[in-house]
């Protein structure tokens, strides 16, 4: 992928977009089709609460489009539970998992760690030590000891992506030093339903240029997700 941004959301099963981007008459089973002829990314969460299989995943391969990329949250009993702690195993299985099930249709491997899983130097080289660099690997932490100097710099020398997040109480850093960029907007005020105005938008997207990266709308409790993720797909 060179100079390209691609956005998408991380669902679209919303009852919330119907006749907002949905049109009335559309079936359910249709809305998948239908995101993917306005975007030509999914951010695909379900792997979170459910470790995927490579069936589950290599049905999502032939519903998509061609050129379609996924990127996947990674199972939360690697990050949640075991925190990367005596998992290699389950890592080794999540890639093996997502690689065969997606195919070339396999964008970023997204590692999301919880607010209370703070910064060490310890817990920063297990983290990079259980990575495959094969894959494009995404972190995004939830809590501000992370965002220093030496995670950014040892990230970089491993080609890691630091994710940039828009999140109530956290630095809303867009990180464009990366190889490969990846932004989630969470929404920022009140989290999973705040939507972002035009101008915060165009001034995200003017960092974008020239660059390589995701962009996922993760305010998709109510209905501004989408309507962000359109604004800023024409931008």
């Amino acid at each position: 992928m060179k100079n390209v941004v691609l956005t998408g959301c991380s669902s679209f099963n919303n009852r919330f977009w119907k006749d907002v981007f949905y049109p009335q008459n559309l079936p359910v089973s249709k809305w998948f089709e239908y995101y993917c002829k306005h975007f030509d990314t999914y951010e695909f969460n379900g792997s979170f609460y459910k470790f995927p299989t490579t069936k589950i995943l290599d049905n999502w391969y032939k519903k998509a489009p061609e050129d379609f990329i996924f990127s996947v949250k990674v199972h939360k009993e690697i990050t949640h539970i075991k925190k990367f702690v005596n998992c290699k195993n389950l890592i080794d299985d999540f890639y093996t998992i997502s690689k065969n099930g997606l195919k070339e249709k396999l964008g970023c491997i997204l590692f999301q760690f919880p607010p209370g899983y703070h910064y060490s130097k310890e817990k920063l080289n297990n983290i990079v030590d259980n990575l495959n660099p094969e894959f494009k690997n995404v972190i995004e932490f939830r809590h501000e000891s992370w965002w220093n100097d030496d995670v950014w710099q040892t990230f970089l020398e491993n080609n890691i992506t630091f994710c940039s997040v828009s999140y109530p109480g956290l630095q809303q850093t867009i990180f464009t030093e990366f190889p490969l960029i990846y932004i989630r907007f969470h929404g920022n005020k009140k989290l999973f339903y705040s939507g972002y105005s035009k101008d915060e938008l165009h001034q995200v997207k003017n960092k974008l240029e020239n660059k390589n990266g995701f962009v996922y709308f993760n305010n998709t409790a109510g209905t501004e997700g989408i309507l962000n993720a359109l604004e800023f797909s024409k931008i």
